[in-house]
This record gives C-alpha cells, sequence and structure tokens, in this order.
C-alpha cells in the first residue's frame, strides 16, 4: 500500500518538475518608433572622397525613414544659406548643400508630426603638408617640399598663392619669395630656408570667387651645428624656444625663436629643464596677497612639456584650493622637484608625478618657515617666496616680504615640529646670506665660483655677480650694489627703480627677474628682464639679456619679449 501511494505522488509531480525546468524567455518588447525619422550622408562620387566631414558646397542626402503608418505630406526645411537640388514638398529623398558655414536645423514635417536634427557644416580649409629631406630641417640646406589638398566638392576652380619668408631659396639658390599655382597638383619648388627659428609660410586660396581663410605653417629650422637651446616663457603668450649659438652664426643669418604652439599661463615664474621635459610652474592670476579667505582662488599648477613641444600634461594642479598654495618657485634635485608657495613652505614632488591635486596627505611639506631654527630670528610670518636652490648640498631659500635676505640650511637642519621662537645655539651654521635684501632670482656656476643674482631693493635694484664667499660676506642691499654688472656703462637695473612702480604686483611683491638658466657651451647666464615703462637709453629695454661669465658681457640676447621663466637645455642639438 505504502508503495502504491509513493507511486501515485511521483507521477503527480512529474508534470510540476517539466514545468519548472523550461527557461523563462521573454516575449520581445517592440519599442514605439518616432513618427518621424531620417537619415542623412554625403553623396560624392568624385575623388578625394569627404565622407566624414560635412564641408561648405558638400551635397547631402536625406532620406525619410518614417514609419509606414505615419501619413501626410512630406515637407523638408533646411534652413537660410541652403540651396535644395529638387523640391523640398512632396519627396521621401531630397538633395542640397550650404553655401555657408555654421550650424544648422533640418526638419522633417509629415502630417502633424515632425523631427528636428542639428548638422555642422565645416568651412574649406586647404590641408597643407610639409615634407622633409632630412630629420631636421637644417637651415641653407634642408630641401622643404608642400603637399596640398583642398576639399572642393563642387569642383570649382582654386588658385593657390605661396608666400615664403625672406631669403627663402629655391634648390638653385634663387630667390623664392612667392609662388601662385592653379590647383592641388601645381606645387611651388623645393624651397631652403635662410634664417634660423620658426620660418613662417602663407597660403592663400581663393575657390570660385571666394578668399578662404589664409593658411599658416611655421617650418622649425635648426641649426647646422648642435648647441643648446633656452627655453622662456612670454607673458601672456607662449613658450619659445631659441638656439644658442653664441654669435657663430654667419653675419646675415637672423635667429628668430621657435613658437612650440603651448600658452604660458599666467605667472610662470619658472621653468625646470630635466630629460628632454620642460617642467612650467605657474603661479595663476593671483600671485601677491589675496583676502582668499574660502581658500577656493588658487588656480596654478606645474605642467610637463616635452622639449619639442607635442607633449604636454598636467603633473600637479592646485585649482579651486588656497591661492597662496599655488607653485611659484622650483628646483630639480634627482628624481624630485621641489617648489615653493606663496610664503609658507616648499613641497617636494616626484618627477614621475601626474595628473595630480595638490593635498597635504599625499604633499606634505618638505620645509615650512617655522620648522627652521630661523623663524623669529629672521624669517617672520608672511616670509615671501622667491628663487631656492641646492649648491654644494646646502639649499638656498630666497625671502623678499617680513623676512629678506637667502636663508641656508641642511636636510637635517629642518624640524619635524614648528618653532615659536628661534634658538641662536640650534641656527643653521650655514647661516644668512644678505640679511636685509631682497634677492629675487640667483643662479651659482660652480666651474667659475661665481653667484649671479637680482637685488630688488629701492637703493639696490640691480643685476650683481660675485664669487660664492663674496656673496656670503655681502651685507645688505648697498653691499650687493657695488657687485653690480654694467650695461651700457651703467648698472644693470632689475625691474624696480627708485620710487617707480614695479611693472605687475605690489612694492613688496613685485615680480621682477624670475629666475636665471646658465649655458654649459657659451658659458653664459641668461634672465629675463621687463622694463617698468620708462625705456631710456640709460635703462635697459625689455628682453631677455644674456651675462657671459668669462667676458663679464651683458648683451640683450631677444629684444622686446617680456618673459618670466627661463631655461636652458645643455644637450647640444640642431633644432630641440
Amino acid at each position: 500500500m505504502k508503495r502504491d501511494f509513493l507511486k501515485m505522488l511521483l507521477i503527480a509531480l512529474l508534470p510540476i518538475c517539466a514545468v519548472s525546468c523550461i527557461d523563462n524567455i521573454p516575449e520581445e518588447e517592440v519599442l514605439p518608433r518616432d513618427a518621424v525619422s531620417f537619415d542623412y550622408y554625403i553623396d560624392q562620387t568624385e575623388e578625394p572622397k569627404y565622407y566624414l566631414d560635412f564641408y561648405v558646397d558638400s551635397r547631402i542626402t536625406f532620406v525619410n525613414t518614417s514609419p509606414a503608418t505615419t501619413q501626410g505630406e512630406v515637407h523638408w526645411e533646411f534652413g537660410k544659406n541652403s540651396v535644395a537640388e529638387q523640391a523640398e514638398v512632396g519627396n521621401d529623398t531630397c538633395h542640397c548643400y550650404y553655401t555657408k558655414a555654421g550650424t544648422y536645423k533640418v526638419k522633417l514635417t509629415i502630417g502633424d508630426y515632425s523631427k528636428e536634427q542639428v548638422i555642422m557644416i565645416a568651412p574649406i580649409k586647404p590641408i597643407v603638408k610639409i615634407n622633409l629631406a632630412d630629420s631636421v630641417c637644417e637651415v641653407r640646406s634642408s630641401l622643404v617640399t608642400f603637399e596640398v589638398e583642398l576639399p572642393n566638392p563642387q569642383n570649382k576652380p582654386a588658385t593657390f598663392n605661396w608666400k615664403f619668408p625672406k631669403d627663402t631659396k629655391s634648390d638653385a639658390d634663387e630667390d623664392y619669395g612667392t609662388f601662385v599655382g592653379q590647383g592641388v597638383d601645381d606645387l611651388p619648388a623645393p624651397v631652403k630656408f635662410s634664417h634660423i627659428g620658426s620660418q613662417q609660410v602663407q597660403l592663400d586660396v581663393t575657390l570660385g570667387d571666394e578668399e578662404l581663410e589664409p593658411v599658416f605653417l611655421n617650418v622649425q629650422v635648426g641649426y647646422s651645428e648642435k648647441v643648446p637651446t633656452l627655453y622662456y616663457a612670454v607673458q601672456g603668450g607662449r613658450i619659445m624656444a631659441h638656439k644658442l649659438t653664441g654669435g657663430k652664426q654667419p653675419a646675415d643669418m637672423e635667429i628668430a625663436s621657435y613658437d612650440l604652439g603651448i600658452a604660458s599661463g599666467q605667472h610662470p615664474f619658472n621653468i625646470l629643464f630635466k630629460d628632454s621635459s620642460l617642467y612650467v610652474l605657474d603661479a595663476g592670476k593671483q600671485f601677491y596677497y589675496v583676502n582668499d579667505v574660502d581658500g577656493v582662488l588658487g588656480d596654478g599648477k606645474i605642467s610637463v612639456i616635452s622639449k619639442d613641444g607635442k607633449k604636454v600634461e598636467t603633473m600637479i594642479s592646485n585649482a579651486g584650493q588656497a591661492a597662496f598654495d599655488d607653485p611659484f618657485y622650483g628646483f630639480i634635485d634627482g628624481d624630485f622637484l621641489y617648489y615653493a608657495n606663496r610664503n609658507t613652505g616648499i613641497m617636494k614632488v616626484k618627477l614621475t608625478d601626474r595628473d595630480k591635486m595638490y593635498n597635504t596627505t599625499e604633499y606634505p611639506y618638505f620645509v615650512r618657515h617655522n620648522h627652521l631654527q630661523y623663524y623669529g630670528l629672521g624669517l617672520a610670518y608672511g616670509a615671501v617666496s622667491r628663487n631656492f636652490a641646492k649648491i654644494n648640498g646646502v639649499w638656498h631659500w630666497s625671502t623678499c616680504h617680513t623676512a629678506t635676505g637667502t636663508y641656508c640650511f641642511m636636510d637635517d637642519d629642518i624640524l619635524k615640529d614648528p618653532v615659536s621662537t628661534g634658538d641662536k645655539a640650534l641656527l643653521p651654521e650655514e647661516g644668512i646670506i644678505l640679511d636685509g635684501a631682497k634677492i629675487g632670482s640667483f643662479h651659482y656656476s660652480p666651474k667659475h665660483d661665481k653667484v649671479v643674482f637680482c637685488v630688488m631693493e629701492v637703493t639696490g635694484n640691480h643685476v650683481c655677480v660675485c664669487t660664492y664667499d663674496e656673496w656670503k660676506s655681502l651685507e645688505g642691499a648697498m653691499g650687493a650694489a657695488k657687485q653690480a654688472i654694467t650695461f651700457n656703462g651703467l648698472p644693470f637695473a632689475s625691474n624696480l627703480d627708485g620710487n617707480l612702480p614695479a611693472v605687475e604686483g605690489t612694492g613688496v611683491e613685485s615680480v621682477g627677474i624670475t629666475q636665471m638658466a646658465y649655458d654649459d657651451m657659451n658659458e653664459c647666464v641668461y634672465f629675463a628682464y621687463r622694463n617698468n615703462g620708462n625705456d631710456t637709453s640709460e635703462k635697459p629695454n625689455t628682453g631677455i639679456y644674456c651675462y657671459n661669465l668669462v667676458t663679464g658681457a651683458v648683451t640683450c640676447l631677444i629684444e622686446g619679449v617680456s618673459a618670466y621663466g627661463v631655461a636652458v637645455n645643455n644637450t647640444p642639438s640642431k633644432l630641440f
């Protein structure tokens, strides 16, 4: 009896098990389609075909793809500057082109329904390619050829007017100032450039009856020998490079700077060079005192740029944080970049860091003013940073407000805890250089045992030079002024001059000469000087200057350029 009951129970459960083992396949959901829809594409059979770009004059095909259930008369609207090639009413397929570049709304209406689609029409621009016979375009020897491609959907007649920089030569050394070509295959002969730097070629194109926007090409022309390269950050401009030939180029050969095509930033006070990369320290918009009570006005950053300008990365940013924490001045030692903020201390960043936001957890201070025994015995709250560097294992840190001078210390002199007052018995034995003088920038050359430095005082304001021991023994601004170099027979004045205002900033936080850089091959120190507006024969004009450590001569390398940070790539090269 028990066996019969179990058999009956098993038979009863079989249908339930069969049902539970079947997969639950969801029914396909049919999504509602728009009542009105259309596709569009470039309709072109001629070569070259421009399928991806909707240019002026491109023939565009519009196709009605609305459901069959949508009933009513088909009506297309293409907007002004459009030319329809057939009736815009009653056709499921319509063709049109636009005579002006811009953004247009195409509308398809069928009965009571409609659909709009925004399309972008691009202006016609020549696409120019430069071909070099050599890996580097060498001045007066390398031949350069050009190719040009012109999107021309309606095959209008085109005239190409090429304009070359001064003294451009043909392969036969004949002057080659201009060339007029008819069509993309009518090209200039190979050319050679006679001067160094970014040489600009201009191409003006007339298409049909319309003159297109000119195209400007910068051909980077290198020197015939390998020499160092100077980099500088133009005020409100771009990062530039300049070959340092030491005046050895032919007398009729001009040296223009290379435009790397990268914006300098707002206040790029320092540029550092290491291993084929430039590290640009931009202090942001606000570099002097600001009442940033919410700590959100910071906008400074450190950018890393390849030496040829083809790659740009952000190393660390201070955007949206305290303005006083922006990066102002820096120094590279080994695998680290050290940078000073406005008035508190110095941070330490790995050279490999990228896309970082400044924070005190990841980037604690390497040193703060109140973590040195100078605090209260020279250094004080609000001491505004200027240039710093490590010389013979000793840090030299210049400040220009509430504490003035160059404070010297070793790594072991940095305290773990802050101090409120100094203890003379524990002061770093390296001491303070030019206590009481505002040192804007400095550079030390071990080879020549010379320090070139800028004193920013009302009574001094000179670029000076002396030995390292002399530098340490100088007292105050007047002592430094006696070491001033001369230009045009007079002391070389820095940004400030007597009671005249600074170009930028306040009296206690003026910009001045922000950096100096050394060229091994030519044994020169370079710095950017910005005149305060009183240009006279007795005072240097704005430009980048060179001080020769061997001859003592001061010359203007680049006249008229207003710049901040400077750096030298001392690895000789013909280009970068």
